[in-house]
């Protein structure tokens, strides 16, 4: 039986942060919001979790679900290389609404999926998240919804795709500010002076943001 939190309410909010890090220490899943949208979120380095997420969304394996962070450290541990232009990126737009891809550290020990050697990640700009993010380590999060249908505005909406299949829900009322979802870029190309950035879906940061922010940088 899923447990609803509210967040508006302090003791709730508490109890809620701590029946979540022991869902996610149990390999279970939780939903939180986020700075765009809902998200339900698995321990990244649990396969099992990261497939419990992918059957409770009905997505397959060739749809692995983005890495949340609290922190540039934890970028650095989970990216093989983050080149300087990368870190302008990250300095410019986390934390918020960007999802940046990067090859994989390759002594990591997970399985997100058919990655193909890579790893999107974010830091978002939600508190809850970001609290919840420094206790558990990475999380493994998409939106919380089912395949095809709209993403989550609120738990409740969440809840109402997903049930049981979720330990914790996390209500914070609207996703704010605009329930856009985050803009997913190809880094790979970007070097220390330059390179390259491909925008792999539009969303809340615009590929004139993202050229203006990287001096020497072919965005497309």
């Amino acid at each position: 039986m899923a447990t609803v939190f509210d967040c508006s309410v302090s003791a709730e909010l508490l109890a809620g942060m701590r029946h979540a890090r022991g869902a996610i220490a149990k390999g279970e899943l939780v939903v939180f919001p986020t700075d765009t949208v809902y998200g339900v979120a698995a321990d990244a380095f649990s396969p099992a979790a990261v497939q419990r997420l992918l059957d409770a969304k009905g997505r397959t394996r060739q749809s692995p679900p983005p890495v949340l962070i609290a922190n540039t450290a934890m970028l650095n541990a989970l990216a093989e290389s983050v080149p300087q232009k990368v870190t302008e990126l990250v300095e410019a737009f986390w934390p918020g609404a960007l999802t940046i891809v990067l090859n994989a550290q390759p002594s990591l020990h997970w399985d997100l999926g058919d990655t193909n050697g890579t790893v999107a990640v974010r830091m978002p700009n939600s508190s809850i998240a970001l609290e919840l993010l420094a206790e558990t380590g990475p999380l493994a999060v998409s939106s919380a919804n089912l395949t095809a249908q709209p993403a989550a505005m609120s738990a409740a909406e969440a809840e109402s795709m997903l049930g049981d299949s979720i330990a914790v829900y996390l209500e914070a009322g609207a996703a704010e500010p605009s329930g856009t979802a985050s803009t997913i870029v190809d880094a790979r190309g970007l070097t220390d002076d330059g390179g390259s950035l491909v925008v792999l879906r539009a969303g809340d940061i615009s590929a004139e943001q993202l050229a203006a922010a990287l001096e020497g940088v072919s965005v497309s």
